[in-house]
């Protein structure tokens, strides 16, 4: 079996059989894989903490050439992200990214996926409670522009005329992007949303995390997010992550 060492990260991992552990990386290289690490629960001594969720390190798989499932020969940790398990917001906004990572990377290697995912995560970790939605939103909708759909937020998405920053506008799941007013009559469905919130998705876009919102506004960004997903990258399975992160509350913002 050829030998494939690559950058990872932990996105989950299950109990199998007995002994063993089966785990779900994120790699540089070759995009989300699936390892059997085997005996990972009768000793912690082989792989330690390196199969913790979110971990990241150094991975050596033996690949089996058209099998989903491969054999983890090593896993040599650089980081761990324990802060992402000590607070249930911080735990809660980086499982829905690890979520969209494991619907939607595929098994091609993104380097760009990769260190924006690695990023994101850290910038998670550092995230205080109160925190913890603005920066999930951050990072959910860098990951969404990786994957190649960023939604359009200064000109009409369907006819391209610009648009003003300061005014109100059209959200169109379905056109990719905000649509000016004669457009939106052809764009059932569309979300009105203040500039404001406009802003705020071009900030994160762009890396910036300094965006507060109040509660409020912070579920309206989550319902948009959501139904962005939906129309642009859902598979008809639900984002289980997604809305544990979305209904739940557990400091105020």
């Amino acid at each position: 079996m050829p030998l494939l060492a690559t950058e990872a990260i932990v996105l989950h991992a299950f109990d199998y059989l007995e002994s063993s552990r089966i785990i779900r990386l994120l790699t540089r290289e070759a995009g989300v894989q699936s390892a059997l690490a085997r005996g990972a629960r009768k000793s912690r001594g082989r792989y330690g903490t390196a199969l913790d969720l979110f971990a990241e390190g150094s991975a050596q798989l033996y690949v089996k050439p058209n099998r989903e499932l491969h054999n983890l020969a090593s896993f040599e940790i650089s980081r761990t992200r324990g802060e992402l398990a000590e607070d249930i917001g911080r735990f809660t906004a980086a499982s829905t990214i690890a979520e969209l990572a494991l619907r939607f990377a595929g098994e091609a290697d993104n380097p760009q996926l990769y260190d924006t995912i690695a990023d994101v995560l850290d910038r998670i970790a550092r995230s205080a409670p109160e925190r913890t939605i603005e920066d999930g939103l951050a990072g959910c909708w860098r990951v969404v522009s990786v994957l190649g759909f960023t939604p359009e937020l200064s000109s009409c998405a369907l006819c391209h005329t610009p648009l003003r920053d300061s005014d109100d506008s059209t959200f169109s799941h379905s056109s990719g992007g905000i649509v000016c007013p004669a457009c939106s009559k052809l764009a059932p469905g569309g979300r009105r949303i203040p500039s404001a919130a406009r802003a705020a998705i071009r900030h994160w876009l762009e890396g910036d995390d300094s965006v507060h919102l109040i509660d409020a506004e912070a579920r309206s960004h989550q319902r948009l997010l959501r139904e962005f997903l939906g129309a642009h990258l859902a598979d008809d399975r639900p984002l289980r992550a997604f809305a544990v992160w979305e209904h739940e509350r557990w400091s105020a913002a």
